[in-house]
């Protein structure tokens, strides 16, 4: 079963991230926008990508793997250009949702997630 984690906003990710090592399991972190108080995001791509991204972390995602889930913020947090999400060399966001394997090249977004054949070879593909 893929091992998943919430962290919300830049502050508790860092912090989760220096203390987590996945145990040489594969890490693979989605960005997104924060949920309103309806469930949804406030981002209407990270709503339209998440049931294409739940999909492919069920199917094809490694079983031993980690999947976290990071909220950037609402609109206003996000749309900032020095929202330390954009600046920090190891995410480097430019949209959301954006999904990385951790300190590894793999990389798909915006639309790119809502393309089954694109997030199965992400899941497939070795460190």
């Amino acid at each position: 079963m893929v091992n998943k984690h919430y962290v919300a906003g830049y502050d508790a990710f860092v912090a989760f991230m220096k203390d987590f090592n996945g145990n040489g399991s594969p890490i693979n972190v989605l960005f997104t926008g924060a949920k309103m108080d309806n469930g949804e995001s406030w981002c209407s791509d990270c709503v339209e990508a998440a049931p294409f991204i739940e999909n492919a972390v069920a199917s094809s995602a490694p079983k031993e793997s980690h999947f976290i889930y990071v909220d950037v913020g609402d609109r206003p947090t996000w749309k900032d250009m020095n929202n330390p999400f954009r600046k920090d060399k190891n995410t480097h966001l430019s949209v959301i949702p954006t999904l990385i394997r951790w300190k590894n090249p793999q990389r798909l977004e915006g639309e790119q997630l809502t393309k089954t054949d694109l997030l199965e070879l992400f899941f497939s593909e070795e460190d």
